[in-house]
């Protein structure tokens, strides 16, 4: 694979982002997002970097793109008309659910919609015991009849969920070669293929919305391949996934669930690789852009995947990076509500027309506006040269919207929206880290996205958060994270057993079998032995437990040690979640995982900064407020800043793509690749 000029591309709710890196030179472009056709963002962003730096669309070798087309399909419940056969009795598995509801203490909520109507909700005579014989055979006369009913629909995908699939496809297959052998012209989800573990409704959900997406995602790719092979883009068009893996555009075609969370993994990954570089190995992400915010817990460099995510008001169980969101970005609309309170988010106003300072006709305030108003932001410099401020006008429209009812100074309701929105971030930090069982004094917290820098430092220092690391690339490292992501392919398979009742060898023959697939599909990637790793995991439980924990299989064959200390392992893993561990409970087997990981070469980023003082970075003094306090604060250019230079706070960091707040009473020093260190409590 060459590694001559690589290309990344992350979407975002207000602009798209790429990263070019020829031979370790980095570029970066920022343009706005065209949310009604998101191509558009990418091509205009590819012909602007083409005319900025002089690479041809040629000499592209790699292209990786982070999407939020599917998350957004999700949300708004905009998905492709679909079939689903199922077992017969299991017709409403999907709209029976779970008994758990948003809010325990409301009964009159309601459940979200179904992916698939009752009306396109098949049954079939078919029946697996729970260790995959077959008591009931497929009735063959039965789907062949379905076929009839599914054609005179208008679904264009069909999704087939049979119980207990996961310990036997064959009535799935079956089903299948059927519907297709009677001209049912639709594309097709098994759930022993999407996801063949326990949990029915879990499991038919997650393949009813992969079967939703497919014709979403085919088509999206479609249009971006048409589109950027018309440029001379010659390379495949790579996909990042919710697990923080890279994979082709045609396995994220058939496997379009897999990509729900592709942008804001692809900025965990970056996180990650820039904070290994300065010997962060322990840190929490925090990625705040024009829309929200989402948060991170990265342990030992590894970012926490988990199986058990939500993704708008569906649990979606395949991997993902343990990421939550919250409605606190740059754009989130600050709003008054029916009792006089001051709310900020999740309504935002995004690209078009943007927060008012952006001068597109926007007049709702919002967080960017607030930092503007209380000096953070340079009103000559933070936007484009295309867009110009107008602080009077962002003065007027606070005072208006929010300072004359709250009977508050335009700068005391400025702080009171950034004071709201800080509260909300700090709780989704605490999420991922307290309420894991982690203390945030063992972290350092990246900060990232366009409005991360911002905020940051007063976060750590509320949550004791030692050190910030702030990356030369913040306001695009999404889509630095593109480029130095893995290949990576997830494989799995649930068997409910006893622990003890486990034979080691067909342990072992599982994880053979997920290696070799693995294997075979990493070479179909052009991809040598020694580019490839394989790592094992195994879910357990305590018997009469409802979910269960992953812990890591060790290197080499598996025996009866190896059993024993994966369940030494679980009862560590235990205790630190939920603070204690039954060690004489029996302990269950649930599923086993494999992921296949293809080691991409990653790009020299160290930074090619200034050599001169630091004295020579400082631009200009201006007044910022701090807690209700003005204080005379200097202003450092980030690209004149030189590798080891060390200054004190207040201080303001102006970047390319973001501005960095540095608080009194904390320090900040420069490393060799460009990144700021901000010692919290200095």
């Amino acid at each position: 694979m060459s590694n001559n000029t690589r290309v990344g591309v992350d979407i975002g709710g207000t602009f798209t982002d790429l990263v070019t890196i020829t031979d370790g030179h980095l570029e970066v472009t920022k343009t706005s997002s065209t949310p009604t056709a998101p191509e558009e963002g990418v091509t205009n962003g590819l012909t602007e970097t083409r005319d900025d730096t002089g690479v041809a669309f040629t000499d592209i070798d790699f292209f990786a793109h982070g999407t939020t087309v599917t998350t957004n399909a999700v949300l708004e419940q905009e998905w492709a008309e679909t079939a689903l056969v199922t077992t017969e009795g299991f017709r409403d598995a999907l709209e029976i659910g779970r008994q758990a509801r948003p809010d325990i203490y409301d009964f009159q909520s309601e459940k979200p919609p179904t992916v698939v109507s009752r009306d396109h909700r098949y049954e079939v005579p078919e029946r697996l015991n729970e260790r995959g014989a077959v008591t009931t055979s497929l009735d063959e006369a039965a789907v062949r009849e379905l076929a009839e009913q599914i054609k005179e629909t208008n679904a264009s995908s069909v999704a087939i969920s049979f119980l207990f699939s996961y310990e036997n496809a064959q009535h799935e297959r079956q089903a299948k070669d059927i519907l297709k052998s009677e001209d049912v012209s639709a594309s097709f989800s098994l759930s022993s293929e999407v996801l063949p573990e326990i949990r029915e409704y879990e499991r038919t959900l997650t393949t009813a919305l992969n079967a939703a997406l497919k014709p979403v995602m085919d088509q999206y790719l479609g249009n971006l391949e048409t589109e950027i092979t018309e440029l001379g883009v010659r390379p495949s068009l790579e996909i990042m996934q919710s697990n923080g893996g890279i994979i082709t555009a045609d396995v994220a075609r058939t496997r379009p669930v897999n990509t729900l969370l592709s942008g804001p993994a692809a900025g965990v990954q970056g996180a990650s690789y820039v904070a290994g570089l300065t010997d962060i190995g322990n840190l929490i992400t925090m990625d705040m852009g024009g829309t929200s915010c989402d948060v991170s817990l990265v342990e030992d460099g590894d970012p926490i995947v988990a199986t058990d995510v939500e993704v708008g008001d569906y649990p979606i169980n395949v991997p993902m990076i343990d990421i939550h969101t919250v409605g606190a970005g740059g754009g989130s609309i600050a709003w008054i509500d029916n009792g006089g309170a001051l709310r900020v988010g999740p309504r935002s106003a995004g690209a078009d027309p943007g927060p008012i300072c952006y001068g597109r006709g926007g007049t709702a305030p919002t967080i960017t506006d607030a930092q503007l108003l209380l000096g953070r932001l340079n009103p000559d410099a933070f936007l484009s040269d295309e867009l110009e401020v107008d602080v009077d006008d962002v003065k007027q429209q606070f005072e208006r919207a929010l300072a004359d009812p709250l009977g508050k100074s335009v700068k005391e309701a400025a702080q009171g929206v950034l004071d709201v929105a800080n509260a909300s971030m700090e709780r989704a930090l605490r999420v991922v880290s307290v309420e894991r069982g982690y203390d945030p004094r063992d972290f350092g917290l990246v900060a990232y996205g366009g409005a991360g820098p911002l905020h940051a430092t007063t976060l750590a220092a509320e949550l004791d958060i030692p050190r910030v690391l702030i990356p030369r690339t913040a306001g695009v490292l999404s889509a630095l994270g593109l480029l130095i992501s893995d290949i990576l392919y997830d494989y799995s398979t649930s068997r409910v057993r006893s622990w003890a009742a486990v034979d080691p060898q067909s342990l072992q023959q599982t994880f053979d079998e997920f290696v070799a697939e693995g294997r075979e599909q990493l070479e179909n990637e052009n991809l040598e032995q020694s580019q490839m790793q394989f790592e094992r995991s195994v879910d357990l439980r305590y018997a009469g437990q409802s979910f269960e924990l992953s812990v890591p299989v060790p290197d080499g064959a598996i025996d009866l040690t190896t059993k024993s200390t994966l369940r030494e392992r679980f009862h560590a893993k235990h205790r630190q979640r939920y603070g204690h561990a039954y060690t004489d409970e029996p302990v269950e087997l649930v599923t086993l995982r494999t992921r296949a990981r293809g080691i991409v070469e990653t790009p020299d980023l160290r930074h090619e900064t200034a050599t001169s003082d630091v004295e020579d970075a400082v631009v200009e003094q201006r007044p910022v407020q701090f807690n209700g306090q003005v204080y005379d604060t200097r202003v450092y250019q980030r690209e004149r800043l030189p590798v080891a230079a060390d200054f004190a706070g207040p201080a303001i960091v102006e970047g390319a793509e973001s501005t960095a707040v540095v608080r009194p009473s904390q320090s900040v020093r420069v490393d060799e690749y460009g990144s700021l260190i901000v010692e919290v409590n200095s």
